[in-house]
């Protein structure tokens, strides 16, 4: 049971997953919905100020470097072409169904380089993608436990 616990929360910070892997993961491992919700989402949550200080330390030290400025670059110009037209148009609201949206290239790592490139306020980034999250985390909870709990039925 532990280990499940820990793997839960591995795939819900790593970009990967997120949530969206480790939530399932839990419920289809015999995890209880609700601790797999607050362990996914816990998890998830932390991503913003993990990778916005990552963001902050490492960002000037290795722009020199071609391989990290290729990196950095890709990034965001994806995170611009996926988020930008909502982001910039809705801000806060924009960046939190940003996050929200259960589908690849969204969630809470791309939602913070878009917070980054689009230069909204952290405190403000912070709560639009913990409230991303949130929701996301909880359609993923109650997606995974029904449809589990039907497939068990039949």
């Amino acid at each position: 049971m532990l280990e499940t616990l820990i793997y839960t929360f591995l795939l819900s910070i790593s970009p990967f997953g997120e949530a969206r892997a480790g939530i399932p993961y839990a419920i289809l491992n015999n995890v209880h919905y609700f601790v797999a919700f607050i362990i996914g989402t816990v998890a998830n949550v932390m991503v913003f100020p993990l990778f916005m200080w990552l963001i902050d330390t490492f960002g000037q030290r290795f722009w020199p470097f071609r391989n990290y400025k290729k990196g950095v670059i890709f990034l965001s110009k994806r995170a611009k072409k996926i988020a930008g037209a909502n982001v910039q148009k809705y801000g806060f609201w924009g960046l939190m169904v940003f996050v929200m949206i259960p589908l690849p290239g969204t969630g809470a790592y791309m939602g913070t380089i878009a917070a980054s490139i689009f230069k909204i306020e952290r405190k403000r980034a912070f709560v639009a993608i913990s409230l991303g999250v949130l929701v996301s985390s909880a359609f993923m909870a109650a997606g995974t436990y029904l449809g589990h709990l039907g497939f068990t039925k039949l």
